[in-house]
């Protein structure tokens, strides 16, 4: 199963106001492994960014001015996440934006392109009810480190991504994981699909199995031989 994380930086908030890409990054995994094989690209964005973005992302407007406009990095972006299943943090913002930017080139909306959208921000919130539920403090609860993340960046927040979602689906006990029916700008995300997926299986080393004996031992002593298991061995 392939699946490709995506993350973009934009110039403000709105791409129905006239906002637009500046940067596009993506990591591919294959069967929830990293292959290596991603696509980065900073885009022209033939306007200046808000303030206020500039404050989150630090790209400047002068660095974007020879960087390649979106119409000319179309086709290998659309060739690079052809029939993937894409992985964004909140899938709505950076959807309505490869939205409108397709719509400028009369090209089909992703849905077209892809074979689905998983929202890892509505994972997040099934999975941590009433929690802060941001790239950042998602991994700080799953343990990824994000020290290097001073501004936001688009490759750098994928390869984030990646990780954290690797994380919230490792544990789960079924092969399917449904997190609820979400609209992303026109198309619907119902299922994490693991079906295809690998899990190793990690068996006890001598020591380990000795450690685990002497405590069960040491339970057994002190429950006075009355513990369930050593019932079953002798029955």
């Amino acid at each position: 199963m392939r699946q490709i994380v995506l993350d973009t930086e934009t110039t403000g908030l709105s791409a129905d106001n006239g906002d637009r890409i500046i940067e596009i990054g993506c990591v591919e995994l294959f069967n929830r492994k990293l292959t290596g094989n991603n696509l980065h690209f900073y885009v022209n964005p033939e306007r200046d960014s808000h303030e206020d973005a500039l404050k989150v992302h630090g790209i400047s407007n002068e660095f974007l001015r020879d960087k390649p406009k979106f119409a000319q990095i179309a086709d290998e972006v659309l060739s690079y996440l052809k029939d993937a299943e894409l992985i964004i943090h909140n899938a709505p913002f950076d959807i309505s934006f490869l939205n409108k930017e397709l719509e400028r080139l009369k090209r089909p909306p992703m849905k077209a392109h892809v074979a689905g959208v998983i929202d890892t921000l509505v994972m997040a919130k099934e999975m941590f009810p009433g929690k802060r539920n941001g790239l950042d403090a998602l991994c700080d609860r799953l343990e990824v480190d994000n020290s290097g993340r001073t501004l936001h960046g688009a490759l750098l927040d994928a390869e984030l991504l990646a990780d954290v979602y690797i994380n919230m689906t490792r544990g789960q006990d079924a092969l399917l994981m449904d997190v609820g029916t979400t609209e992303v700008a026109g198309e619907v995300s119902v299922q994490v699909d693991l079906s295809q997926v690998a899990l190793p299986v990690l068996r006890a080393n001598e020591q380990e199995v000795g450690a685990h004996e002497v405590a069960l031992a040491d339970i057994d002593k002190a429950c006075k031989g009355k513990t369930l298991w050593r019932r079953l061995e002798t029955a």
